[in-house]
């Protein structure tokens, strides 16, 4: 087994994850299989009961595990499933050590950082590299592992003190460290400043880590000058140092690594040249440039509560993104936060309540994400109602399908008090209720989380059919409140059909409006299996519906065609679907 650790230093944001994800697709390119972990210091066990405005998105796997929105990038660039124990905390590291010792596992003897916590962070990195994460038999050739944090935090000693023995542990040619570091460019003078990385790898080298290759943020390329000081003070060949300077998209990031030969590097550091094969991303370079030459706009209202810091809807933004490019779209997000679009707002702040209806009238579709709380629950209804009343395509993810439901119950079925027991316990009329399952007393990991199967009971629904006419699906959930049954025949009578459901028949999965040109409100998160060259299905249809191209994306059972190369050198990926080797465009909106 291989390892690649990815630490960071100066400051923190600088793109670590992104960085190691992009390492690992390279290593994936040249034919090798790779796993990835993220270390993340923080005392909490998992980030399930983490703000996202502290720490962005909840990211959640196959298996239930509530982790780091790292590991989003991971899956999306690798295409892999990962399990929770790719995310290791301190949390679960005391907690696994405090375990033992209270079975007797130590004998009696003094349970210390050193060397108990270490040895059990190296023994959990052993032990998870070797699990696969690609479908295949056998362990992975490469472990890329990403320390959270930047060097010098206190909270991250044990684990830069267990890697560092982890290295020795391995052996040369079987570790490679990548150091991420900032080189600032100050204005004043508009010259590339190195001290900041030196001092980072002085730290990190005193803590008994040396870095084998420099990933140097910066808002342009390093000089030539300039690398040559960094080889001579941080002690690095100067064909180790990358620049990793201000990019248009990520999607950049790993060609940028193979233009400068980073790969090879690290091939080198690790003896896998003679198992390697050379780097072949010509697909994803051809949906790059898609990416960058798309022209034509698709408007799409984010109507969330955590409008303020975009990471909270990180894998909702990738997975508009994924649809976009496949309908050849370029994706303009209008961020609308939905107490802005309050009557209250409106009183208060006219200005603003203005500005958010302008968004949202705007729009060529409306998402109404996940959240919790009860803060801009009437303004998403109002956004929904919207929606569903100017046929405007509309998607509703967890909390956003909830109150989808209560919005038709209050406004078709004329129940004005419907709503749901998380936002009003006695409402007497409980369109969503507490699971029974659910826990009432503990809050972290007690939602129903990670995949579940939904099995359609109409065949030719929108959903159905954008599936690829699949019987069920397997999607990520996260949430501890559901549609009452009690209440669906009613609400089915009145014409929002609940054309997904559980093996049970009894908790509702999926719902459609069928006079509608794309409503849509789902229980699950389909935005986290959502994949660069292979987009969520519910999300392709609403970005279908919103650029007038639905009806080709249906006949086609909601299969969009590998990019092609000699179409983006011709110049023709602006404004095109391709699907099975048919084009459908019509300049503005799509169509068959």
């Amino acid at each position: 087994m291989k390892y690649v650790l990815v630490t960071g230093g100066v400051v923190s944001g600088l793109g670590k994850g992104v960085t190691a994800s992009s390492i690992g697709l390279l290593l994936q390119a040249c034919g090798l299989r790779v796993t990835s972990i993220k270390i993340d210091p923080y005392l909490n066990t998992d980030a399930g009961t983490m703000s996202p405005f502290e720490h962005g998105e909840v990211f959640v796997l196959d298996d239930g595990g509530e982790v780091d929105l790292d590991l989003g990038n991971y899956e999306r660039f690798l295409d892999s499933t990962l399990t929770r124990d790719n995310n290791l905390t301190t949390g679960k590291i005391y907690q696994s050590v405090i375990d033992k010792e209270r079975k007797g596992d130590y004998l009696g003897r003094t349970v210390q950082v050193v060397p108990h916590i270490t040895d059990a962070i190296q023994e959990w990195i052993e032990r998870v590299a070797n699990v696969p994460v690609d479908g295949k038999e056998g362990p992975p050739d490469v472990c890329v592992i990403e320390l959270g944090g930047t060097i010098g935090d206190i909270e991250s000693m044990p684990f830069i003190e267990a890697l560092g023995q982890f290295s020795y542990k391995v052996g040369p040619g079987n570790f490679c460290l990548v150091h991420v570091s900032l080189v600032p460019v100050l204005s004043v003078v508009g010259e590339q400043k190195t001290k900041p990385t030196q001092h980072s790898v002085r730290g990190l080298r005193s803590l008994g880590l040396t870095p084998n290759i420099l990933a140097c943020r910066s808002t342009k390329a390093l000089e030539d000058n300039v690398k040559t000081k960094l080889s001579q003070f941080c002690h690095v060949p100067e064909e180790n140092i990358v620049t990793l300077y201000d990019v248009p998209n990520i999607w950049h990031v790993p060609l940028l690594l193979r233009d400068q030969k980073a790969h090879e590097a690290i091939l080198k550091e690790l003896n896998l040249l003679g198992k390697a094969v050379e780097a072949d991303v010509t697909e994803w370079t051809a949906r790059t440039k898609i990416y960058d030459t798309l022209q034509d706009p698709v408007r799409i209202a984010m109507v969330g509560k955590y409008t303020g810091l975009t990471d909270s809807y990180l894998s909702v933004l990738k997975a508009l993104l994924h649809a976009s490019v496949a309908c050849h779209k370029k994706l303009i997000v209008d961020w609308v936060a939905a107490s802005d679009l309050e009557e209250i707002t409106a009183q208060e702040t006219p200005d603003v309540h203005k500005a958010a209806w302008d968004l949202l009238k705007g729009a060529d579709g409306v998402l109404v994400p996940g959240g919790f709380g009860d803060r801009g629950v009437q303004g998403k209804m109002l956004a929904t109602k919207y929606a569903r009343e100017n046929q405007v395509p509309f998607l509703g993810i967890c909390l956003g399908m909830q109150l989808a439901v209560v919005e038709f119950a209050r406004s078709i079925l004329g129940f004005e008090d419907a709503n749901s027991t998380e936002f009003e316990p006695e409402t007497p009329s409980p369109c969503v209720i507490f699971m029974p399952e659910g826990s009432t007393t503990h809050m972290g990991g007690t939602m129903r989380l990670g995949s579940r199967r939904t099995y359609f009971q109409v065949p030719d629904c929108k959903s159905a059919k954008l599936y690829g006419n699949a019987k069920f699906v397997d999607e990520r959930h996260r949430h501890r409140y559901e549609v009452n049954p009690d209440m669906i025949q009613e609400i089915e009578n009145a014409g929002l059909s609940f054309v997904g459901k559980d093996e049970t028949g009894r908790r509702m999965e999926i719902v459609e409006l069928q006079k509608h040109p794309y409503f849509v409100g789902v229980q699950f998160h389909p935005e986290f299996k959502s994949r660069p060259g292979k987009p969520s299905a519910l999300f392709l249809g609403l970005i279908a519906a919103a650029s007038g191209c639905l009806e080709a994306v249906l006949q086609a059972s909601g299969k969009v065609s590998k990019v092609s190369t000699t179409r983006v050198a011709n110049g023709t990926a602006t404004g095109k679907v391709y699907q099975n080797g048919n084009v459908y465009s019509n300049g503005n909106g799509l169509h068959h």
